[in-house]
């Protein structure tokens, strides 16, 4: 008798698993295998082992998930964290397969029609060209995730578009991710000394959507200078500053971190932008902070952190949402900031913030799933739902952190 294609799945991937296999599997012969009460799990071709035998792992699985080879069906966060959990009780993370896995792999997806060459990546698959963070790749590697539209952004962010973690500061039901993202930015202000007196000159590096260069000038009286690299939030900072009647005191700039002319200012702030400079270049980063500041100027530098491999966030991240990108342990951070002449005052962390902070996204993003799809397509929709999935789950299991790091040109 000819066994089932989820019996023969079953039978290569339980010894890699290390026992039953963490998910019950259902194949594209409409046969199933693994334990009833696990998370339920279609492949709807033979694409998906296809993607897996050239890119095994986190790589092939994601292609095969945002292209709709496969399925999970239910809450894809409680799947997900089913699986971290079996992997971690059965000490899955270091497993490398043997050659006779790999060539039992090959045998049966040959037989299965699987075996070929490469499958093409998603259309939604970053594909940035040229020298490590030259001028026009990291402007390329942000357009790739920035400007993917700005009326996509406006159906998961706050009113602000603050793209950053929130500051919650209640539990009262009625307190909202808007209310946090302002107490976020009051947060900042007041760290960089915009309560002390008005009419001071902030530089913001990475301004985003300009939620903080437009706070800064609306509530604190500063004047300041925005800096990104992505033509469509500049479009959307500058409507909004028209629209609020900020043009004497707000100036956004399409302007790398590197080619800022008029400084110092007196105070710099840089919301998770740093995580995009990459590691060859944090030194230049820091020294641009460094020198657009004047002496005993403040800078606050809110960022990611990661510890463990894959510092720029795994496999499935660096290909479809932030090539290039780069996080590292907190503590190698507060020291490449300091070894570039920043004398470091205070360092607070996060985390915790950002697990709700991006529970309020995932809400606002589901329930304006119709309408994202018709913006950017049903694969761009799966890829940023299985984003915002992962990472609030990263921070909620403390494999990535933020921190607001404080620090003075002495």
């Amino acid at each position: 008798m000819t066994a089932t294609v989820a019996a023969r799945l079953a039978e290569l991937i339980e010894p890699l698993v290390g026992g039953d296999l963490p998910v019950h599997l259902t194949a594209w012969d409409g046969s199933s295998a693994g334990p009833s009460d696990a998370p339920k799990v279609t492949l709807h071709n033979a694409n998906v082992l296809r993607r897996l035998l050239w890119n095994p792992g986190e790589l092939g699985a994601a292609q095969a998930y945002v292209l709709g080879e496969l399925d999970v069906e239910g809450d894809l966060a409680d799947a997900l964290t089913h699986v971290w959990k079996v992997s971690a009780e059965r000490g899955l993370g270091s497993v490398t397969p043997t050659p006779a896995v790999v060539l039992a792999a090959v045998k049966a997806a040959r037989s299965l029609g699987a075996f070929g060459r490469p499958l093409p990546p998603p259309d939604s698959q970053a594909q940035v060209k040229g020298r490590l963070h030259s001028l026009a790749r990291d402007r390329a590697a942000i357009g790739h995730h920035y400007d993917l539209s700005n009326d996509f952004y406006q159906l998961i962010l706050d009113e602000n578009m603050a793209y950053s973690s929130g500051y919650w500061t209640s539990e009262d039901p009625d307190y909202t991710l808007e209310d946090s993202q302002r107490d976020k930015l009051d947060l900042v202000c007041r760290k960089i000394g915009l309560d002390q007196s008005r009419g001071r000159r902030l530089l913001d590096v990475g301004c985003g959507w300009g939620s903080l260069s437009l706070h800064a000038a609306r509530e604190y009286g500063a004047h300041v200078v925005g800096v990104t690299i992505s033509a469509e939030q500049k479009a959307f900072i500058d409507a909004k500053v028209r629209m609020l009647g900020l043009e004497d005191w707000v100036e956004i700039r399409l302007q790398d971190y590197r080619e800022i002319p008029d400084g110092p200012f007196d105070a710099v702030a840089s919301i998770e932008m740093g995580e995009h400079v990459g590691e060859g270049n944090y030194p230049t980063y820091v020294k641009a902070l460094h020198d657009n500041v004047i002496e005993g100027g403040r800078v606050l530098i809110q960022q990611m952190s990661r510890t463990g491999a894959h510092p720029g966030g795994g496999p499935f991240i660096e290909s479809f949402i932030a090539p290039d990108m780069f996080m590292r342990p907190l503590g190698r951070t507060v020291a490449m900031i300091e070894e570039g002449g920043l004398e470091v005052r205070d360092v607070q962390g996060l985390r915790e913030h950002y697990v709700r902070t991006v529970d309020a996204w995932i809400d606002t993003f589901e329930s304006n799933f119709e309408r994202v799809v018709e913006l950017v397509g049903l694969e761009v929709a799966r890829v940023w739902r299985l984003y915002l999935v992962g990472g609030g789950m990263a921070f909620r299991d403390g494999r990535m952190g933020v921190h607001q790091i404080l620090s003075v040109r002495p």
